[in-house]
């Protein structure tokens, strides 16, 4: 039977979050045709022979070398045949009734679009966002309000989107390599007049940082790696250069350079840390001229296929720095 949803795992040395990822989408209670395709990103914990006993109908692409998010999702819905791709991290699992939720959605919605579901802490069960609202520097900010569905953004972890739009996109940025593709695909089909979305009810449960650690408070604290940081602040570098209309991205792009900069300074200064400097600040523009042919094409398609107005687009942003905000509540970030 050929199927409606193309569950995609994109997984590297996760034997043990691996079970609860595949169990949470056998137990769904969607009468529906569902294949689950998962791609072994050159693991070295013994995954893929693990996948391959205990999951005989789950279609294992093996990559001989490790390649990143991107490249995974991208090779993984190359080969899906569903209507639909739910793009699903290994460290996540779906409640039960979380593919039928986002199928009755994407039913009602009855147009291309990309859904999202709420996002509950793996271990304590508290609501972690509903989707993503951005500040102008495309940082993302928590949507916790139940009644806000227009999102700017859902969080790759688990990520609905239509086959057909996701090819019209293009998929994810392969020079990304991981962090922000979804930062990225969800802006681009805002600016091309897709609709963005975070389904009220269902929802899943993820262990938030497994992959490249940090990425939310703990015990009131922030805490971070180097890797995730410089490739965060590359990537939403990337996706903002890309995807603000002019002419924020004349006003907003040059700020943020100036802004990020002087933030790597401060913080250099303030924790006596020249590594934070070399390793997640002084990269940035580098990284940009390194990529310059990639970042003209992506702005030249992205801006070409703009179908929405200007305050559409700003509709779901917020103007606090989201950085700010979070300075206030949990002071400067342990970088690790």
């Amino acid at each position: 039977m050929t199927p409606v949803i193309s569950v995609c795992i994109a997984n590297y040395n996760g034997i043990g979050l691996i079970d609860d990822c595949i169990e949470s989408i056998h137990a769904q209670d969607a009468n529906l045709p569902v294949e689950i395709i998962v791609h072994d990103d050159a693991s070295t914990d013994g995954s893929a022979a693990h996948i391959r006993t205990h999951y005989p109908n789950v279609i294992l692409l093996e990559s001989e070398a490790n390649v990143g998010f991107c490249i995974a999702n991208n090779r993984m819905a190359t080969v899906a045949q569903g209507v639909y791709l739910l793009l699903l991290n290994n460290d996540a699992a779906l409640l039960p009734d979380a593919l039928r939720t986002l199928h009755n959605e994407a039913t009602r919605i009855a147009r291309p679009a990309i859904l999202g579901l709420p996002q509950f802490d793996f271990d304590s069960g508290k609501i972690i966002d509903r989707g993503c609202l951005l500040d102008p520097f495309f940082n993302p900010v928590p949507n916790l309000n139940v009644e806000q569905q227009d999102v700017a953004m859902t969080i790759g972890a688990c990520l609905w989107v239509t086959r057909n739009l996701w090819g019209k996109l293009g998929g994810f940025p392969e020079w990304f390599g991981s962090i922000g593709e979804d930062l990225y695909l969800c802006c681009r089909a805002r600016l091309a007049g897709y609709p963005v979305r975070a389904c009220a009810e269902s929802g899943y449960r993820h262990h938030v940082g497994t992959s490249f650690g940090g990425g939310k408070a703990k015990a009131d604290r922030l805490s971070t790696t180097y890797r995730r940081r410089a490739l965060s602040e590359r990537n939403k570098t990337f996706a903002m250069f890309a995807c603000h209309p002019r002419p924020l991205f004349a006003l907003l792009v040059p700020l943020h350079l100036v802004l990020i900069y002087l933030e790597g300074a401060l913080l250099t200064m303030i924790k006596w840390n020249g590594m934070l400097w070399r390793e997640i600040y002084a990269p940035i523009l580098p990284s940009m001229w390194r990529e310059r042919d990639n970042l003209r094409q992506a702005r030249s398609t992205t801006q070409a296929q703009r179908n929405s107005s200007l305050a559409s687009w700003l509709a779901l942003f917020r103007w606090l720095p989201w950085k700010l905000h979070m300075l206030i509540r949990h002071g400067l970030p342990e970088v690790k």
